[in-house]
């Protein structure tokens, strides 16, 4: 969420800015001032009002005191009518405070200056690419048929189950699957991250604080009768740990990470695009949390990336870095990297991770602060990435390492796996 007083001094920028986006911000932006400035008022009016009606109070004990008990009791009608007035005042103050944030939570983050102009996907850059594209025999087949083949994945029997987009892993399926786990969070943990196990479900509360809510209420599991939801990503109950806490400077950097199932109901649409392993409602990923001082956190993003960049080397899968256009960045970011990795059997590349900075915005909806050497109260940065996803790098290990003998496990895997094929 963005603060009032940086959308005061910075309200030219911020709507050219937001130009990126396509979004039109001039009219909402002074929306928010303009009820910024009532709220100041009444504060103000119910400040004055507290104060007359507190010194009145004294005056009237005084009186009391003194036996000065009729001039009293005319104050104490006086006293009456201030206590209605700044209840009115209150409660006007409310309401403003209300409209202010309800306002604030429908505006998406401001994007770094390095975000392309863009409307969609099509608009992203790719300033990274690394790894050379296998050549398969003649025959090859995409992971889903691969799955089918080998007995390693069952999406029908998923969707016996619950439903599609719910897949069954099976016998070396599943193993290569829980070796993927295992690597991801213990490179994570080599790196420095402090591992986490979740709940799986968050309140309404968490889901405001890292911006899922409201902005992905539609595309999140409600469970109606607890009011809880499932989780999208880690990053929810993740940086959520850190909800209202003042730091203090030596706490930071913070780095987490840790395994979740995530559950999302998008995946609705048809075709090859969607087949299999692209797009699920319920897949398995392993998160990255950073909460960073501000002047530190674009070279945090910038180790993040790196981080990501040497799982993919140690798969020796073929990737590319796209820094995502203003149309298709994420509400809650500044500036986004998506990583893509390329499935040679369907001739295309899949997302298989997004690294984020959103600087101040989740923290500012978080009320996540830390005090500086100086003493002062500032917001923090927070930062997330997948590293990584599990569905569509299993993919792209499936599609990209079958051989007419069967599908090889990638090197760094084995030790994990505990076997070297799949036939």
């Amino acid at each position: 969420m963005l603060q009032v007083s940086n959308i005061r001094a910075h309200k030219e920028a911020y709507i050219q800015a937001f130009k990126k986006r396509n979004f039109d911000a001039e009219n909402i932006l002074n929306d928010v001032l303009k009820l910024d400035e009532t709220r100041r008022s009444t504060q103000a009016q119910l400040d004055e009002t507290l104060a007359e009606s507190n010194q009145l109070s004294k005056e009237i004990g005084t009186m009391f005191k003194n036996g000065e008990h009729q001039k009293a009791g005319i104050l104490k009608g006086k006293s009456a009518k201030l206590k209605e007035t700044s209840k009115a005042f209150s409660d006007e103050l409310n309401t403003t405070i209300q409209e202010l944030d309800k306002l604030l939570y429908t505006i998406p983050n401001v994007p770094h200056d390095l975000v392309p102009s863009g409307s969609t996907e099509a608009d992203n850059v790719e300033i990274f690419k690394e790894g050379d594209i296998p050549v398969l025999p003649e025959g090859s087949l995409p992971h889903w048929e691969l799955a089918k083949k080998y007995d390693i994945i069952d999406f029908e029997l998923g969707n016996k189950i619950t439903g599609a987009g719910f897949p069954v892993y099976k016998g070396k399926g599943a193993r290569i699957q829980r070796a993927l786990i295992a690597y991801f969070l213990d490179k994570a943990a080599n790196s420095g991250y402090n591992e986490y196990q979740l709940p799986l479900l968050v309140n309404e509360a968490s889901g405001f604080g890292t911006g899922q809510l409201p902005d992905k209420e539609g595309q999140m599991y409600h469970v109606g009768m607890d009011d809880l939801y499932l989780i999208p990503t880690a990053e929810v109950p993740m940086t959520n740990m850190f909800r209202d806490q003042m730091l203090n400077e030596n706490e930071l950097p913070i780095t987490c990470t840790g395994y979740t199932p995530c559950f999302r109901r998008e995946a609705g649409s048809y075709g090859a695009h969607v087949r299999g392993l692209n797009r699920l409602h319920q897949f398995d990923k392993v998160e990255l949390v950073r909460i960073e001082k501000p002047e530190n956190s674009y070279a945090a993003l910038d180790k993040m990336v790196e981080h990501i960049k040497d799982l993919l080397r140690e798969l020796k899968l073929p990737y590319r870095i796209l820094r995502l256009c203003g149309g298709d960045l994420g509400f809650t970011a500044a500036l986004t990297f998506d990583f893509e990795v390329f499935s040679t059997a369907q001739d295309r590349w899949l997302e298989i991770s997004s690294v984020s900075n959103f600087e101040t915005f989740q923290a500012n909806r978080l009320k996540l602060r830390y005090k500086d050497k100086d003493g002062n109260k500032q917001l923090v940065h927070t930062l997330n990435g997948s590293a990584l996803a599990l569905p569509r790098v299993l993919a792209g290990i499936l599609e990209n390492y079958q051989t007419p003998e069967g599908i090889k496990i990638p090197d760094v895997l084995i030790p994990y796996t505990g076997f070297d094929i799949i036939n």
